[in-house]
Order: C-alpha cells, then structure tokens, then sequence
C-alpha cells in the first residue's frame, strides 16, 4: 500500500518525460498534477484504517496497534512521494557516480531498457486493443453493464446468506500443543486424579507410537509430555480460557503434549486432537475432560448463562440445554459452571424452637463444640503451644444419630432434645457460587468442530427455537449468550458503527478535491465490489470468513477508493479541456490504466507471501490479507470498466434532470369573475 502513491506519483512524472519535457520540470509538473488526489488518496486510506482502533472486546485490543502502524507510515509515505521521489526522479543522471554505475552495470542495465520497452509495447497493445473497446462497449451499454455487476454482487450475497462461504468469529489455529485438562469431583483426592492422569498418559503415549510408525521422518511427533496434578497451568495462562480452578487442589489435573513445530510434522494439531480424544475414550470418574489444540480462543463456541430465582429449577434447565446441544453434529466437550462440593451436615431450626429463644447461630455453635471441640484452655509448654478442646467421646460422634441425640441448651438454661428443635440431613456444599450482573448464573458451554458444524449457526437455532421454550417451560429463567458469541458481538457492532463514520469520512474528503457531492459517490462505488473480491478470495483459498476479514475489508474501503479518485481527477481534467464526456472517460481510463494495475499488483504480490505462509505466527493475519490482496485484485476491473460505467450513469441521471428543470410549467389563465 505504501508504494501506491509513489507509483503514481512516478508515472505521472514519466508521462511528463514522454512529452519531451527536461527532467526537472517534468517532475515538477507530474508532483503537483497528482499532488491532490494523492494527499486526499492517503486521508482516505488514514480514514479507512481507523475504526480497526476502536473496536471493542478481547479482539479490539490485539488488533489496535495495526492502524496505529499503518497510518504513520502512510503520513510519512506522503512526504516521500511528493518530496523525495519527485527529487530523485528530477536528475539526468550524468554525475561521474552514474556513468561509473553504467558502465559497470550496462549489459544488466540494457537487458532491464529491453525487457521495459517490451512490457510498456505490451502494455499499449492491450490498451488500444482490449481495453479501450471493452470500455466504448460498456459506455455504450451501460444499463446492462450495471446490471452484470449487480448480478455479480447478488451472487455473492447469495454465497454467504446461504452457508456456502460460513463466518467464524475466530479461525481454528492449531498452536505447538495438545492440553487435555482434567476435573475431578470436589474432595477427589490427588491420589485418585492420578489414577486417571496415568490412563490418558498412557494413552497418550500409545497414539505417539502409533503416529511415529506412520511417519517416514525419524524424530518423533511428540517432543515432550507434562503432567500437572492439582494444578491446570496452561489453562489459567490463557486469559480467555475456561475459568481453571484454584491451584494446589487435589481434583485438577492436566496432561499437556507439546508437538514438533507445525511446519515439520503432516498432521494439524487439531487431527492429532481427535485423535487423542478418540484414543483415550470415555473415562469413567471426571467431571468433564477437555481436549484443547488452538492457539488463541476467544472464548467456548456455544456458551449459555442462564440465571433463576428458583436454582432447582435452573439445573433442571441446564441438564435440558445440555441434552439440546449434544443433538447438533460437531458438538463436543458439553459441560457447565455448576460444580458440588464436599458433604456437609445442613442444619434446619423447626418453628418451635423459635418459642424458645434459639437461633440457628446457636444451634451450630453447639453442634460444632460437641463435634469439633471447643476451647476449654491454652498454656505454653516449653516452644509448644498446647491447646485442650472439650467435645463429645468419640463413640459419641461418628453418625447422624449421634447428633440427632444430643442435647441443646436454650438461652434459659434448659436442655431439650436436638430432634425437638431441628433437623439434621447430609448434602453437598457449593463449590463455587458464580454470579453475573450480581445474578446468580450457571454457564453451559460446547466446543464445536468447523469441519463439521458452524457455532454461529448452532447459537441463532438455539436462540430462535429451543432457548423461548425453555423460557416458558421455567418461569423467571433467564438466558444470554457469553464467551465467543458475546466477544463476536462487541467486536461487530463497534465495527459495524466505526464502519459507517469511516464512510461518511471518506465522502467528506472525497467531496473536497472533486467539489461536488454526486462524483464522492461514484468512487465509493467501487468499496462493495471490492468486497466481493475479498468473499471469493477466502472461497478460493479455502477459507472461512472471519473477524479478521472483516478488517481487511474494512482496512480495503480506503484502498480501493485511491485509484478511483485519481482516474475521476483526470477525467475532470479532460472535460475542463473541453473533451467529451465518453472522450474524456476513455482517455482517462486509458492514462491511468497503468498505475492503477501496477498498484493492485504490487499491493496483492506484496501482501502474497503472508497469504500462503505455513507458519504459526502468520496464521492470524493471513485472513485479513486475504481480504485486502483479493479484494483490491478484484477491483482493479471495476475501477477500469465500472467507475467510468457508473459516471456515464452519472452523467445521463444529471442531464435528464437538467431537462426536467429546465420545463416551464403550464401557464394557467386566472379566472375572474363578474
């Protein structure tokens, strides 16, 4: 993007030289003829990148320091094009430095004069050739060239209106590592978590020997395995991920594998993932078992808080919306917030002992100092502190009985029976209450498989269809979408709205060198067909529409338009020198239809090497290039056949309304009357 301007800024000057004019003036008189649309080229690609700075969410935050990049290499880029390029391209180039250079270089420097003088003959050829009637063609039928592109554009909404090209907020990226975390019941003891961890290890390690025999290279695929007992450290270093327990508990356990690096080994992490899963089977014991092969997650593909009043009734309401989404294809890892703790004794005070005075405060008091112990003294013996507890003989203290037979004193004095005044059962604490917008919520969440499913599309049926019944069925339920879904939805509509002003930025400056408000439009023109070349790109290249396409979509407005403004320039020119307006489109379309394709190519084979990089860390912006090189690829035909098509419409639309105005009324006669 960057040598766009000094492209046309270079051959602009050359055009100057080709009239016979010295070298200094000819670089003069092309800096400042492209001096304007280059500088307000340059605000609308600033203008373009902007909203990429204010997106909001998790996504908004990597991606902002993209356009703080891009647009201070633009400025900078401006004073170099209309500065020191115009200077550089100013000398004759006969100091005793360039004759030394040509003479050392010259059978280099006259095979590059050969092959230039045959690509400018080649070039001409097609302009007078294939061009120009291609273009006279369209002018003179512009109602159904308009028509062709518009159907182009249909078809491509239809493409992905109807699933064909599917959107996922974030692609899947396979990172160097294979997590498999662990989650026991509350109180399992590290003992038993091992029991588990050792199957999946071994399984593990089964599917490493299965994978090495099936390799030619002689180094294995696995580089290392580590285990976590009490602990699950690779989920809690990723931010976004599911929420991991507390460390140093008994019931938490990882395996992690780390892979050899994803360009020395055939099978992506994520096979190797459903691989694994497949190896290690259903494992009886673990609360859940996730399996996790990707570097970055935004969040669980389907997640659903749901929040009640009446909890019995929300867990009855999450075992429904789990047994729901076990039904959609590509669903996997099914599971949810609510976790039980260890076995409590839950005491409860009947209404009669309320007559008496007691309180549930003491009612615990006094089953914990007849259970526990209370304090009855404390003294110092030697470095020892000895503390002596007063409690219930031990035979006296092992069953529900027990505490159903003791005796509780009132605030009066009197003791009466503990089956009297309460009653005692056996349940399970909460291991955790979570609670958001100070509700309380249990979160159901899935992963899904993009090869075999689209969460998008999983999250709008559920949201549309089983979610309002389930409302019905549990009166006070509610729901809303987190994790992904909520990311997807800060990020689109800051994006959508920071869009939207992007546009009306564009216009403004747009509207300033063209002095008018109608010309602003027909450049902006070429923005959607852009779009469709970024739509087949990722259909070409295999690829799912994403966030970071949308981006490059996004970052491709300002692009596209830079091109369209400078063949818009000088086809004012021409009708101020008093060409027609077909003339004058022609011989625009044909003075620019260098730079304008030396421009789509040099920004489309310089964003090429990160399209087709294998590697990890590439693998992130490779959507966004592929919507800004294809798409500016794709415009370059509707800036040279559809931005004149869409100015001869223009043009017709201006006259007839000319011509309407321009009709007197009908006299009326007054009537007057006697």
């Amino acid at each position: 993007i960057v040598v766009d301007d000094a492209i046309i800024v270079g051959e602009n000057i050359f055009a100057h030289r080709t009239r016979g004019k010295p070298f200094g003036r000819a670089a003069i008189d092309g800096a400042l003829e492209v001096g304007t649309p280059v500088v307000f080229s340059i605000m609308t690609s600033v203008a373009a990148f902007m909203p990429l700075f204010f997106v909001e969410g998790m996504m908004g935050k990597f991606m902002s320091i993209i356009p703080v990049i891009v647009i201070s290499v633009l400025l900078l880029s401006l004073i170099e094009s209309l500065l020191i390029l115009p200077a550089h391209l100013s000398s004759e180039g006969h100091g005793p430095v360039n004759r030394l250079f040509g003479r050392v270089f010259s059978r280099p420097l006259a095979w590059h004069a050969r092959l230039a003088s045959a690509f400018d003959r080649g070039l001409q050829h097609v302009i007078r050739n294939a061009y120009q009637p291609t273009l006279r063609l369209a002018l003179a039928h512009p109602i159904s060239a308009a028509a062709l592109a518009l159907s182009l554009m249909l078809c491509t909404a239809g493409l992905v209106v109807g699933g064909h090209i599917k959107f996922v907020f974030m692609p899947e990226i396979g990172s160097d590592w294979v997590t498999i975390g662990i989650n026991m019941p509350q109180g399992t003891t590290a003992a038993q978590t091992a029991q588990v961890v050792e199957h999946v290890e071994q399984q593990a390690l089964v599917l490493r020997q299965q994978l090495d025999a099936d390799s030619e290279g002689g180094d294995s695929i696995y580089r290392n395995v580590f285990t976590y007992i009490g602990d699950q450290p690779m989920a809690r270093r990723s931010s976004f991920a599911a929420t991991a327990g507390v460390s140093g508990q008994g019931h938490l356990a990882e395996v992690t594998i780390e892979l050899k690096p994803s360009e020395e080994r055939a099978l992506d992490s994520a096979e190797i993932e459903a691989l694994l899963r497949q190896q290690v089977g259903e494992v009886p014991g673990p609360e859940s078992i996730i399996f996790s092969s990707s570097l970055f997650s935004a969040g669980n593909p389907i997640e659903v808080e749901l929040a009640s009043d009446n909890f019995d009734q929300l867990l009855l309401a999450v075992e429904r919306l789990k047994g729901k989404i076990a039904e959609y294809a590509g669903t996997g890892d099914i599971q949810d917030s609510f976790e039980e703790g260890k076995l409590e004794m839950k005491l409860q005070l009947k209404p009669q002992a309320r007559t008496l005075g007691l309180t549930l405060a003491d009612l615990a008091r006094q089953v914990r100092q007849g259970f526990y112990g209370d304090q009855a003294l404390r003294f110092q013996r030697g470095s020892d502190d000895v503390r002596v507890m007063v409690r219930y003989p031990k035979d006296e203290r092992r069953n529900l009985g027990d505490v159903r037979s003791m005796r509780v004193r009132t605030p009066a004095g009197a003791e009466v029976p503990f089956a009297e005044v309460a009653t005692v059962s056996i349940g399970h604490a909460y291991a955790a209450i979570q609670r958001t917008d100070g509700q309380r919520v249990v979160r159901v969440s899935a992963s899904v498989d993009d090869q075999i499913a689209n969460a998008d599309e999983i999250n709008r049926d559920l949201e549309a269809f089983f979610l309002p019944a389930l409302v019905q069925d549990y009166p006070g339920l509610r729901y809303r979408f987190g994790g992904e879904q909520q990311e997807q939805q800060d990020s689109l509509q800051s994006l959508y709205f920071n869009f939207i002003i992007a546009l009306a930025a564009i216009y403004v400056l747009l509207a300033v060198p063209f002095k008018s408000y109608s010309q602003p439009l027909v450049v902006m023109s070429a923005i959607p067909f852009g779009i469709i070349g970024a739509v087949w790109g990722h259909l070409l290249m295999g690829l799912d529409l994403a966030l970071l396409s949308l981006f490059g979509i996004v970052a491709l407005s300002g692009v596209v338009v830079n091109d369209s403004l400078v063949l818009l320039v000088f086809y004012n020119q021409m009708l101020r020198e008093g060409a027609s307006h077909e003339d004058a489109l022609v011989s625009a379309g044909a003075a620019r239809f260098r730079p304008i394709l030396l421009t789509s190519l040099t920004t489309f084979f310089g964003l090429l090497p990160m399209i087709l990089e294998k590697s990890l860390q590439a693998q992130f912006l490779i959507p966004m290039a592929v919507s800004l090189g294809f798409g500016i690829l794709f415009a370059t035909f509707i800036i040279l056949l559809g931005i004149p098509v869409s100015m001869r419409l223009l043009v017709a639309v201006q006259g007839l309304w000319g011509r309407l105005s321009a009709e007197e009324p009908a006299q009326v006669a007054p009537v007057t009357g006697s």
